[in-house]
């Protein structure tokens, strides 16, 4: 799960069930999941390029907006995240394992794929803003 620590984002760190309630759910930020093993150097490169976009969700979190009716958190001004690990190699994520043990490692962001092997950040960007534009239209 998602907590919080002095200024700090902690990493939520889950297997399917909870990737499927993280995505589905209403939460306030989108959520890139990263699936990863241990050891993968691309994973802890893709970690780095992702480090300032975590920052970024971090310093973001005296702008969000509550819509009481709605039960819903807006961020505004800005495309942060939440992001989700799950270790392929653990045995309740075996299904995970079979799909990408030869290609992490793998994003999806709110349980779709988004890309795999390396950071594409045109594409996060891109895909970020997307869905900050839906929450901004529905609300």
């Amino acid at each position: 799960m998602l907590w919080f620590q002095g200024n700090s984002l902690q990493i939520a760190r889950s297997s399917f069930g909870l990737l499927r309630n993280l995505s589905a759910s209403n939460t306030a930020l989108p959520v890139l999941t990263l699936f990863t093993k241990h050891p993968c150097p691309l994973c802890d490169e893709a970690k780095e390029v992702l480090q300032p976009y975590k920052n970024r969700a971090a310093s973001q979190l005296g702008h969000i907006l509550f819509h009481r009716e709605q039960s819903r958190a807006l961020l505004l001004n800005g495309a942060g995240f939440i992001l989700q690990e799950v270790d392929i190699t653990l045995p309740e994520n075996s299904t995970w394992y079979e799909r990408y043990k030869f290609d992490i490692p793998v994003f999806h962001l709110n349980g779709q794929f988004l890309m795999k092997h390396r950071v594409n950040t045109s594409k996060l960007e891109t895909q970020l803003l997307k869905l900050e534009q839906q929450v901004l239209e529905t609300n």
